[in-house]
């Protein structure tokens, strides 16, 4: 955040990206959203997650099978050409798709090895990695 925006009651953040500072979310409470949902996806150790370069023929698959989530598109931290990152989800799953291009990435995770299953075969991409989770595994909490 800003020194001089620290008055208001949410105060927009920025992210330090390759080429600066940029906007990241409009309200502090909206990037503690993005940070739990962050922390959801990529925690746990690679269980029940996977992730897969996009091709441009699959990018509007990922809209039409799962609903967005509520919050605004922002930029990753990697620069303007990942822009947008757009958060998904569906009863037991949790998707992000970063970027539209050409260098498109989904990062998916499964609250049952069930549900991520379903979503490889919703999105028939190159996925990148294995299965790390017995099938004992407790399921996730969302």
């Amino acid at each position: 955040m800003r020194l001089t925006d620290l008055d208001q009651e949410d105060p927009p953040v920025l992210v330090q990206a390759r080429h600066g500072w940029v906007p990241f979310m409009d309200r502090v409470s909206l990037a503690c959203v993005e940070l739990v949902l962050s922390e959801a996806l990529f925690g746990g150790e690679g269980r029940l997650y996977n992730a897969c370069e996009l091709p441009v023929d699959l990018l509007r698959k990922v809209p039409e099978q799962f609903q967005q989530v509520p919050l605004p598109d922002y930029p990753m931290w990697t620069g303007p050409e990942d822009f947008p990152v757009r958060w998904f989800s569906a009863p037991g799953k949790l998707l992000r798709q970063d970027g539209l291009g050409v260098h498109s990435w989904l990062h998916v995770r499964g609250r049952t090895r069930t549900d991520l299953d379903a979503i490889c075969a919703t999105i028939p991409g190159r996925w990148s990695l294995g299965y790390t989770d017995s099938l004992s595994s407790e399921p996730l909490p969302f």
